[in-house]
């Protein structure tokens, strides 16, 4: 089996708040292969776009630490380290240049009083200590590799003077300017339209194919990681509940939360007695389900509940080779 290039093991991120600590993120594991997409999925408060901040750490300090666990990642010189363990120095310099994250939303991620040229081509001199002519010269090749038209004449532009899928496109370019080994997308297509969506998933696609890079994808979008995941793990209220392949996942799901989220796809609408299509949803809202600790956090929403989920909290629990639930009923789903 390929060694992981990335390997999140009973990950815990603390934050510091009025009312004392609180733990959005617990027990978290997860891993990447190279050449490999695992979708980080689930709704908005589940802790996903926490665990990458935690990778690439990003963390808010003072106030967010790792509490435990480790995020193991191995280097171009084929050394494992511990990313929660090492200095911020060495994080910084492995950041850019061989792990790299795409943001949510690029109007706010990319500075808006320098040109796309210039953003790129000052990760390129801090990582690849190229002058600023060479610096420029890869900007402009990067935004030729994601399909920016006119690359040259981009390469001067503001943020502001671009659409939402070309800043989206320069934000792809800045994270593979340095052909990182590994990729963190964070929602890279939320605040896009279908045929821009679309677009830029075959761009990274094409892009990990061609260049080897594992890719951790997070969203909220079931059809996304259809089209672009080998594998998947579900999280809720700061836990994976379940992980496996994606076609398995998809197929026979066993746990009630990734049932609930394959149900409310449109594809899967039902049509009720007054010959409408019905989208059926998950009821109830995540709130602080996350400070759960001794029962299962998903039991207050869950439609196959027993009293048994809510006085123990269930384990993660192997199912065969490369499948797992956290759930003490998975084999009726």
């Amino acid at each position: 089996m390929t060694e992981p290039l990335l390997s999140i093991e009973d990950l815990e991120v603390r934050f510091r708040t009025e009312d004392g600590e609180v733990a959005p993120v617990t027990g978290v594991d997860v891993s990447v292969a190279p050449g490999e997409t695992v979708a980080l999925v689930g709704e908005s408060g589940s802790g996903k776009s926490v665990s990458s901040l935690a990778v690439m750490g990003l963390l808010p300090r003072p106030a967010g630490r790792v509490a435990k666990g480790r995020i193991l990642y191995r280097t171009k010189a084929g050394e494992t380290i511990d990313l929660a363990q090492a200095s911020p120095d060495r994080v910084r310099r492995l950041r850019g240049a061989e792990i790299a994250m795409i943001f949510q939303e690029p109007m706010t991620s990319l500075n808006p009083v320098l040109t796309a040229g210039e953003q790129i081509a000052e990760s390129v001199r801090l990582h690849l200590r190229l002058d600023r002519r060479g610096a420029l010269r890869r900007a402009q090749e990067m935004l030729e590799l994601v399909e920016i038209p006119a690359a040259a004449k981009r390469l001067h532009d503001y943020p502001h003077q671009m659409s939402g899928g070309m800043r989206q496109r320069v934000m792809i370019a800045l994270a593979m300017a340095c052909n990182p080994r590994l990729l963190i997308a964070d929602e890279p297509t939320t605040a896009l339209d279908v045929t821009i969506q679309a677009q830029i998933l075959a761009l990274i696609d094409r892009l990990r194919r061609e260049t080897g890079m594992g890719v951790l994808f997070i969203t909220h979008n079931l059809g996304v990681v259809a089209e672009v995941a080998d594998r998947v793990a579900v999280m809720y209220a700061g836990r994976i509940v379940e992980t496996g392949p994606v076609g398995d996942l998809f197929r026979h799901p066993r746990h009630p939360y990734t049932a609930g989220l394959l149900d409310s796809l449109p594809a899967r609408a039902t049509r009720g007695p007054d010959g409408r299509r019905h989208v059926r949803s998950i009821p109830g809202s995540l709130g602080r389900a996350a400070a759960i600790r001794d029962a299962c956090a998903f039991a207050p929403r869950c439609d196959r509940v027993r009293e048994e989920c809510r006085r123990t909290a269930p384990p993660l629990e192997a199912i065969g080779v490369d499948r797992a639930a956290r759930c003490l009923f998975w084999r009726e789903m």
